[in-house]
């Protein structure tokens, strides 16, 4: 997996740099009137622009590097060559049009998918009946959305931060700025131009980050669901006309059960078995 993530971390990081770095250009250049004579252009650097954040630029490009990773991590996690294997399908199906419901339960312990981990559950359930199996299918379907949604879910939490952090440098940037104005006055434009600098370049870099977080993340959660509705509706379609009458009472599976019969009912005939203790 971290062989298709990296390259695509690697053009989106370039990507981002880019677009900062030609945005942070336009916003230094000084406004030229049609008339008199152009200014030399003072461009910066990437750097020498990131710089002039000031201490949250630090948090704000980890959390940039953290949604570049989440993006490609939720993109492979809802695939649908991942979420819903083809090969996995047709293999389940060729079990059950042979009625070898253990050896399909075999292959999902075996092939581990979001598609095969709900299909193990219900098979392991078709002896208590089609209510059971449903009810296991679908708890099944919630934990494989909810393991889906915990890194999806991140996104939403750094568009929520990165504007606040953002916002953070511009108090820190203000108080910078106003510091320096009470004392030099407006006689050093430089000293405040930089503290104005570090209130920009912060707000911008915080809404950067937070835009195209949120959007991944709406993107990614839609992509989820519609991956678990597959998964449901290629359930609903493998265990339609399931003969449960056959298999009641039936335990497909390796996992040991626990209940047993209770004790009293081995007491002797005649003995007055004690109340028991539920």
């Amino acid at each position: 997996m971290m062989k298709l993530i990296r390259p695509l971390l690697v053009a989106a990081a370039l990507t981002w740099c880019c677009g900062l770095e030609s945005l942070y250009a336009q916003q230094s250049r000084p406004p030229t009137s049609s008339g008199a004579e152009a200014a030399p252009i003072q461009s910066k650097t990437l750097w020498e622009t990131i710089r002039e954040g000031g201490w949250v630029m630090v948090p704000i490009g980890l959390c940039s590097i953290m949604t570049l990773y989440l993006i490609g991590d939720g993109v492979l996690r809802t695939g649908k060559k991942r979420v819903l294997p083809e090969a996995h399908v047709q293999a389940i199906k060729d079990f059950f049009r042979h009625g070898d419901y253990v050896g399909a339960y075999n292959y999902c312990k075996a092939n581990p998918s979001p598609f095969t981990n709900v299909c193990r559950v219900a098979i392991s359930l078709l002896g208590e009946g089609k209510q059971v199996v449903e009810e296991g299918m679908l708890g099944e379907l919630a934990k494989e959305n909810s393991q889906m949604q915990t890194y999806i879910s991140y996104l939403s939490v750094i568009g929520v931060c990165t504007p606040m952090l953002g916002l953070t440098g511009t108090v820190t940037g203000m108080i910078r700025a106003f510091a320096t104005l009470g004392a030099s006055g407006i006689g050093d434009p430089s000293k405040l131009s930089a503290a104005i600098g570090e209130v920009l370049v912060a707000t911008a870099s915080g809404l950067f980050i937070a835009i195209p977080a949120f959007t991944a993340f709406y993107f990614l959660r839609n992509r989820a669901s519609k991956a678990l509705h597959d998964i449901q509706d290629t359930m609903n379609s493998l265990f339609r006309k399931m003969p449960y009458d056959k298999l009641a009472g039936v335990h497909i599976g390796d996992e040991e059960i626990y209940a047993a019969a209770p004790m009293w009912e081995g007491a002797e005939h005649g003995h007055e078995a004690h109340p028991a203790t539920l």
